[in-house]
Order: structure tokens, then C-alpha cells, then sequence
């Protein structure tokens, strides 16, 4: 390692020359870059060639990030990610000289060797992904000196020691992943409690024994799963962890726990395969008593204790066994003849009509007409064209095969005939199905959706994504209420939003301009907040939205927003129709009218969405809700002009935009919305408003908060 760093210098100091003698300066940021070009190799003798030392600046090397930086005359090296590109080679102690990196990602290469003490020297670094490399020796020292860091991913190398207790500096750190090294001995009490905003914490498959610190449960902050599987941890498993928020799912597995697991808070959650393979440990929700736990009856494992004693463990005698056999075959040829029964009664109900004696879901009489016909909504452009223009509804009047109408809501009951001779204003039409404003009998607006036409054969995957949407209950999501399916028609119907998109309060009318003040805008905004981490945390599924903009965010009269068409893509696949990005909301007017600015509907998505064949993740919806807030605030479209001189014009895209405003250190007032310069009071909240949306449209995915992070920030604000 000396001679290595001996040969460093030396080869430093000679490009130092050459570019003395040349005429040509690299800045010191590219001079510090050039000694990780010296210290690594690919293998094939050309690692990062386009680093060359004749340039003048490192700004457009591969995996450079730069930003200018005030006081500085050359843009600065902020990002370095050389991932995945098979380097071998150490890490040089010369990166910390870097005083601008934020973000340093080497994973996926065959880095060797120590972490440098002085690579923390950077200290604006708050990202460091070294995962899956070699690196070996402990955690260095100065660590914890780093007043920003947020995102520290050291698994699958060969790091070892103790877990150290100077982590309890490390007071910024979300993300803790140590998985897959070599670390060893018992974890101290004192280093959780400081970590108030630790969000992932993963020490699976090392080599931790002892007992988990009870303080553990301290971490409120956490999320996800905390992961201490494949390490030797003995003893009983502390109740403390109970206190960890409900949404932590635990893996304890393959360790030497014992006695029972505890019964209280978050246990509740857990499934039995977070504490597999731990011999001795007993209780629900494992299928071993810890009551005479070496009695157990063989082919059960732990053994079923009862009152009886002893004869409860002699097992069934085989009259009984024969009796339960008799039993069971009457009761299967009971059922069958019901089903039969029920299946020729709806044949002869077919011809039954919709006579609307029967609430929504079934005849009240016979519990068996499941409305077998039912009128369609219109659907041609006359009918579009005439609401848009400010015309009456039409009401329907075509045939519809056998279907069933199921309330999701059991308290929102109506008839069917309510629905079909009702008038049903043409909302909108696109690939996501055409809207109708519906308004039944008792006065009650609501929207209906009409998907496609196909889909027959997939009535029970139909049926399991609407249920599944149906479930999520948030005062500030969509409510679906109903839904109709037939081989030949699929109706969703929700709840009717009243005051239009958050797209069109923004931009107002045509020839007109917002009138939002930021007290309505700070409302709409951690509604829309609260509503997506519930999607994201609470929903049964764990819900991706995959497309928050502000034509989706749906405005009551008071002006609390409702975000619709969550889950729409799954049902529009279903029913084989082809998905648009454009107009079609679930519950709302004038949002499915053309806004007076088309939507750029690619700005709102977060980059690595843009990629083709990308899996939607939270951190999409994360970005794209960072992109609202921006439009909040600016009471700018996604793309923006810039004026770059007297006769030239630069197209931004709003995140670029601010963050250019912020590097440049523009005046507030160059970049708020006009409408909010008047309420002065507000600059504190509006800057800080600024900073959660920069945080949530950072480029990198895995350092921006999660939606529960960003509602948390948003409810302080203005309070």
C-alpha cells in the first residue's frame, strides 16, 4: 500500500508538470480523479478511458456528476459513479480532497483493501455505495464526521470488527446496510437510540452474537424490514422491538434465540418465517407451545396442548375417524345440490328485468337476480363534443349482456334503474376509458368509469384488482364505490369530485391565471401528501400509483385534495383496452376537459422511469409528487424557458430549472409564483417547501425519502 501511494504522488506530480509545461490545467477536482484512474484496472488495460489528463475540466468524464458551485469559477465534481464496470483496484485516499462530492457509488466491482480514513475528508458527502466489492478491516474512525450522510451500503464485501459505537454520530443516517461481511461480537446499547432517522437497517449474515440491545426498539424512524437474520444473536428475543412502528416487518431467522416470542405491538404483524429456524424459540406465531414443550405429538410440530391432559395426545379412535369421514361426504353432496339449485334458478332469472326492486348487488326478495341486463352509457363523440361545449347529458339506452353490479361500500346502497335512467354527462374519453358524471335519484352525483370491452376470461383477476382498489379508505383518495362486470361491459363507479384537477386550478382558465393562495396550496399539498403515503404504507398491497400529476389530484369544494386513478392500468390491461396517458380520471369534471396547457406527462416522471421496461417503485411516485410541489410553488408548467441570452432560449424541465435558480442563487422572487409574492409571511414555509421537493426529485432513487418522510416534513411546515 505504501508503494502504491509512493507511485500515486509520483505520477500526481508528473501530470501536475506536464500540465505546467502544456499550458493546459486540469482543476484540481479532475487532479484528484486521475488518482482513482491510476489505482484501479479493468482487466483489459483500459479502465475509464475517457478520463484524460489533457482535459480542462473532469465535468463530462463517465460517471462524473458537476454542479457550479458559488464562489468557485469552475463547475465542481459533486457525484462519482463508476458502478458495475469489473474495476480492481483500491480506494485513494486523494477522493477526500473532493470537498463537493455528494455521492460516491463503486458498487458492483473488485475494490480491495481498507476504506482510506481520509475518503471523509469529503465532507459534503451524505451517499456512499461500496457494496459488493472485496473490501476488507474495519470502519474507519472518521466515519461519523461526515455532518450529512444519509445512505451507507457497505454489504457483500469482508469488512469485520464490532459494530462501533461511534455510528451513534451518524445522527443524518436513513439507510444502514451492513449485510454480508464479516462483522463480529456483541452490539453495544447507546448507538440506536441517537439514529432518530434511521429508515433500513440490515446486519444479516455476519457474525453478531450476544442478545440484541433492547434499545433497538427506539428507532421510530424505521420502515421496511429490519433484518438481523443469519448471525449467532442468543438469548430472548426483547419486547422492545414491539415498539417499532407497526409497518417494520422483522427477519430474525437462522439464529440461537430462545423462549417465547413476544405478544406485543408490531409482534402482532409477523408471520411465522421471521423467526424460522431458531430451535429454541417457541409461541405463537410459531407452531411450537412453549407449554411441556418436549411433549409433542409425532407429525406435529410443538405439540397441541389442552385440559385434558394425557388424553388429549392418544389420538382419535377410528369409529370417530369413520364418523367424521360419513359426516363430511353428506356435507360435500349437501353443498353440491345447493350450488345446483342456485345455478338453475339464475338460469330461469335471466329473463327477469331491471325493474329496480333489487338494491345495488342482488334482489332483496330472492337474493338471486343479479340485474341480468343492464343499459349502456353513451359513447359517441356527438355526446363529447356537446359536453364540452357546455351542452346537456345524454342518457343510455343500449343492451348489455349478463353481468354482476357489486357494492364495495355497503353502506352506499341505490338502485339500479337509478343508474340507468339517470342522465350521464360525457366527462371525457382516452384510452382509460370513458367518464360519465351520473346523477341518480336522491340527488347524489357520481362518476362512472367504462373500461373495455374484453377481459372475459379474466373475471376473477377483474374482480380481485377492483376489490383490492376498493379497500383503500383515505380522505384524501378517491372512494371506489361499485363496479359492474359483464363479458361485454365493465363499469367502475366512484365518487364525484366536484371542483375540477389541481391542473386546472393551477393554470386556470384560458385567459386567466391562478388565484391559489399558499394557504390552499400548502393544503393541497400535504393532503396529496398524506394520501400517497397511505397508498405506499397502509394499503393492503402497498400501492404504486406510477402517474401522480396534478390532473390527477382531484379538488373538492373546500379544496382538500382527492388523488384518482391509482391502480387503473392493472384494470385497463385486464379488460384489453389500451392505456393512454391522457384525460380520464375516476371521480371529477372538469379535470377530464382539455387544460389550457397540454401536460408533458414524461416531466412528471422520475428519470429512471423513462427507461424502457422499468418496474414501477414508491420512489417514481416520490418524484413525480416532488414535481407538483415545484409546480406549487413556481406556478410553472414542467417545462420551462430559460432565457440563456439576449437571443437564445434554453428548454428546462422545471426540476433543472429550480435547482439551477438554487445553484445560481437566484432571488426567491425569480422563481416563486407571483400570486404568493404578496403574502410575505409566508417566504419561511415557502422556502422550506423548496427543499422537500428538491429532496424528492433527487436523480437517484435510493436517497430519496419515502412518502411517509415527506409527509411527516410537509405537516411542520406552517404549524
Amino acid at each position: 500500500m505504501l508503494f502504491e501511494k509512493l507511485h500515486l504522488s509520483a505520477f500526481l506530480l508528473l501530470n501536475l508538470c506536464l500540465h505546467i509545461s502544456s499550458g493546459v490545467s486540469l482543476t484540481p477536482d479532475g487532479l484528484s480523479l486521475l488518482s482513482l484512474k491510476s489505482a484501479v484496472d479493468d482487466g483489459a488495460g483500459g479502465a475509464l478511458p475517457d478520463w484524460n489528463e489533457d482535459d480542462a475540466t473532469p465535468c463530462h468524464w463517465t460517471g462524473i456528476s458537476c454542479m457550479n458551485i458559488s464562489g468557485s469559477d469552475d463547475p465542481r465534481v459533486v457525484g462519482i459513479s463508476v458502478a458495475g464496470k469489473n474495476l480492481r483496484g483500491y480506494i485513494p485516499s486523494e477522493l477526500g480532497s473532493l470537498i463537493y462530492l455528494r455521492r460516491l457509488n463503486f458498487h458492483g466491482n473488485r475494490f480491495y483493501g481498507s476504506i482510506p480514513d481520509q475518503l471523509f475528508n469529503a465532507s459534503s458527502l451524505h451517499s456512499i455505495f461500496l457494496y459488493d466489492n472485496n473490501l476488507s478491516g474495519s470502519l474507519p474512525p472518521s466515519l461519523c464526521s461526515l455532518p450529512r450522510l444519509q445512505n451507507l451500503d457497505f454489504s457483500d464485501n469482508s469488512l469485520s470488527g464490532p459494530l462501533p459505537k461511534f455510528l451513534s454520530n451518524c445522527r443524518q443516517l436513513q439507510r444502514l446496510i451492513f449485510s454480508g461481511n464479516k462483522f463480529s461480537g456483541e452490539i453495544s446499547e447507546g448507538i440506536f437510540p441517537e439514529l432518530a432517522n434511521l429508515e433500513q437497517l440490515d446486519l444479516s449474515a455476519n457474525e453478531f452474537n450476544g442478545s440484541i440491545p433492547d434499545d433497538i426498539g427506539e428507532l421510530k424512524s424505521l420502515s421496511g424490514t429490519l433484518n438481523l437474520s443469519f448471525n449467532h444473536f442468543t438469548g430472548k428475543i426483547p419486547k422492545s422491538l414491539g415498539d417499532l412502528p407497526l409497518t417494520v416487518s422483522f427477519d430474525l431467522r437462522n439464529n440461537d434465540f430462545s423462549g417465547e416470542v413476544p405478544q406485543t405491538g408490531s409482534f402482532a404483524n409477523q408471520g411465522p418465517t421471521a423467526f424460522l429456524n431458531n430451535p429454541n424459540l417457541c409461541g405463537f406465531p410459531l407452531q411450537k407451545s412453549c407449554k411441556n414443550i418436549s411433549d409433542t405429538t409425532p407429525g406435529i410440530q410443538g405439540g397441541l396442548q389442552d385440559s385434558g391432559g394425557a388424553s388429549s395426545r392418544k389420538g382419535l379412535k377410528p369409529g370417530l375417524i369413520i364418523l367424521i369421514s360419513v359426516a363430511d361426504a353428506i356435507g360435500v353432496a349437501i353443498i353440491g345440490l345447493v350450488i345446483v339449485y342456485v345455478y338453475w334458478k339464475r338460469k330461469d332469472a335471466n329473463g327477469c328485468s331491471c325493474t329496480g326492486k333489487g338494491k345495488l348487488g342482488g334482489n332483496e326478495k330472492t337474493g338471486l337476480c343479479a340485474f341480468p341486463c343492464i343499459n349502456s352509457f353513451p359513447s359517441n363523440e356527438s355526446d363529447l363534443e356537446s359536453e364540452k361545449g357546455g351542452g346537456g347529458g345524454t342518457s343510455g339506452g343500449m343492451s348489455g349482456g349478463e353481468g354482476d353490479l357489486v357494492a364495495i361500500d355497503k353502506g352506499f346502497t341505490f338502485e339500479l334503474d337509478e343508474l340507468l335512467r339517470a342522465s350521464a354527462y360525457v366527462l371525457g374519453k382516452s384510452g382509460l376509458g370513458i367518464v360519465y358524471k351520473v346523477v341518480l335519484g336522491n340527488g347524489v352525483p357520481v362518476a362512472v368509469r367504462r373500461l373495455g370491452e374484453g377481459g372475459e376470461q379474466r373475471y376473477k383477476e377483474f374482480v380481485a384488482e377492483v376489490q383490492a382498489i376498493g379497500r383503500i379508505k383515505h380522505p384524501n383518495i378517491v372512494k371506489l364505490r361499485a363496479y359492474y362486470w359483464a363479458p361485454d361491459e365493465k363499469l367502475l363507479i366512484s365518487d364525484f369530485i366536484s371542483n375540477g384537477s389541481l391542473a386546472s386550478a393551477l393554470r386556470g382558465k384560458p385567459g386567466t391565471s391562478s388565484t391559489l393562495s399558499w394557504s390552499t396550496r400548502l393544503k393541497i399539498a400535504k393532503g396529496t401528501a398524506r394520501g400517497l403515503a397511505y397508498l405506499h404504507e397502509c394499503s393492503p398491497r402497498k400501492f404504486v400509483h406510477g402517474d401522480i400529476k396534478p390532473s390527477n389530484i382531484l379538488l373538492d369544494n373546500d379544496f382538500q385534495p382527492h388523488i384518482s386513478d391509482f391502480g387503473l392500468n392493472r384494470l385497463i390491461t385486464i379488460t384489453g383496452n389500451n392505456p393512454s396517458s391522457s384525460g380520464g380520471f375516476i371521480g371529477g369534471a372538469l379535470p377530464y376537459l382539455k387544460p389550457s396547457q397540454p401536460e408533458k406527462t414524461n416531466n412528471y416522471r422520475a428519470p429512471e422511469a423513462r427507461l424502457p421496461g422499468g418496474r414501477p417503485t414508491q420512489k417514481w411516485d416520490v418524484y413525480s409528487f416532488g414535481v407538483v410541489l415545484l409546480e406549487l410553488l413556481t406556478g410553472k408548467s414542467p417545462e420551462v424557458s430559460s432565457p440563456t441570452s439576449s437571443t437564445s432560449t434554453e428548454i428546462l424541465d422545471l426540476v433543472r430549472w429550480v435547482r439551477k435558480g438554487f445553484d445560481e442563487e437566484s432571488p426567491l422572487s425569480e422563481m416563486v409564483d407571483p400570486v404568493l409574492l404578496q403574502e410575505v409571511h409566508a417566504k419561511k414555509e415557502v422556502l422550506a417547501v423548496f427543499h422537500i421537493a428538491l429532496a424528492c426529485t433527487e436523480g437517484d432513487p435510493e436517497i430519496r425519502p419515502r412518502m411517509k418522510t415527506v409527509s411527516e416534513n410537509l405537516e411542520k411546515v406552517g404549524t
